[in-house]
């Protein structure tokens, strides 16, 4: 994201306060809650754009590969409600917002709350005979809630970016230093060695291959389109064009990027829409921009044993049963190589 000037002066006081709420929580000043399970936080630096959701999903299956279940704890940001709920996947996206029913569309079981806290205790009021795993989604920044393993989703980008309301980043880069886990995505695996060398302790890093799927709208795969009307509304549009650029047989039409979570009323959104139709063409009923796949040779369930035995040794009351279930989930994880 490029730096607005005019803002660069106000960096320093956003920086500030981040840092002192930062030093409070790590000089046990402010106490986080913890929930009776253990908690897995997944989370990135920027505002938006790093891949969270789809992340969500992958790791869903690998916990589950591992023999563990788990559910989502999460805001549901921009939702008109303010209830404390177990999303329903047929549910309306005014009442639990849009990524949170995409994640329960998929199998998960997602709870929405304002507080996270919240959702937390609901969770294992309503499953308390089937012990799971917390994934709080977007939970870096949600410090008021204690977590067992951190997870950090890192683009290149961020390196080269500035703290809010001048750039796009919610955290200064040290708080890398929180991470158990570092992801990136393949095209910025180089990173890795640098992440190891400046870290300490150095932390597990994980690659991620994105690649697309058309879907049509009884969620089967479906064949490209030649001609289609290609429109996302995420915080990095660019990578999303790239990703259909760099397809075998790549998309020629409207490109068309919208500010977040639009209307299909949105006057550009029609205009754009209407001159592809004059043209006899069509666009994809659904596209899932977000699909991962493995890579390297070592299983990351055994990176995430590992981190909650060494984490939970300090609380050994919250220490919880895991079953296994059979959840359906579209993409695979593995660590980089050491």
């Amino acid at each position: 994201m490029k730096p607005s000037r005019l803002l660069l002066p106000l960096v320093p006081l956003y920086a500030a306060a981040v840092a002192a709420k930062n030093a409070a929580y790590a000089s046990r000043l402010f106490q986080p809650n913890r929930l009776a399970w253990p908690v897995i936080s997944v989370g990135n630096l920027s505002t938006g754009g790093a891949g969270k959701t789809p992340f969500v999903l992958a790791l869903n299956k690998l916990l589950a590969e591992g023999g563990w279940l788990s559910d989502v704890l999460t805001r549901g940001h921009g939702r008109q409600s303010s209830e404390v709920a177990l999303v329903d996947p047929a549910g309306d996206p005014a009442r639990f917002s849009d990524e949170p029913l995409l994640l329960a569309r998929n199998g998960l079981r997602v709870y929405v709350a304002r507080d996270r806290i919240h959702a937390g205790c609901l969770a294992e009021r309503e499953s308390a005979a089937l012990p799971r795993i917390h994934i709080l989604d977007d939970g870096l920044q949600h410090r008021s809630l204690a977590r067992d393993i951190e997870i950090i989703l890192l683009l290149a980008a961020d390196l080269r970016d500035h703290l809010l309301p001048a750039g796009n980043l919610r955290e200064p880069l040290s708080a890398l230093r929180r991470a158990d886990v570092i992801v990136l995505r393949e095209e910025d695996a180089a990173l890795a060695a640098s992440l190891r060398a400046h870290l300490s302790p150095p932390p597990c890093i994980w690659i991620v291959r994105r690649a697309l799927q058309f879907r049509s709208l009884d969620e089967a795969t479906a064949a490209a389109p030649a001609n289609a009307l290609a429109f996302c509304a995420i915080a990095r549009p660019d990578d999303f064009f790239v990703s259909l650029s760099r397809r075998p047989s790549p998309l020629h039409g409207c490109r068309l990027p919208l500010p977040g979570r639009p209307s299909c009323r949105c006057p550009r959104f029609s205009v754009c829409l209407h001159r592809q139709r004059c043209r006899q063409t069509h666009a994809p009923s659904a596209c899932d921009p977000h699909r991962c796949r493995a890579r390297h040779h070592r299983r990351p369930h055994h990176h995430l044993r590992r981190l909650y035995r060494r984490r939970r040794r300090s609380h050994p009351s919250a220490r919880a049963r895991h079953s296994a279930a059979p959840l359906h989930s579209r993409c695979q994880i593995m660590p980089s190589a050491s």
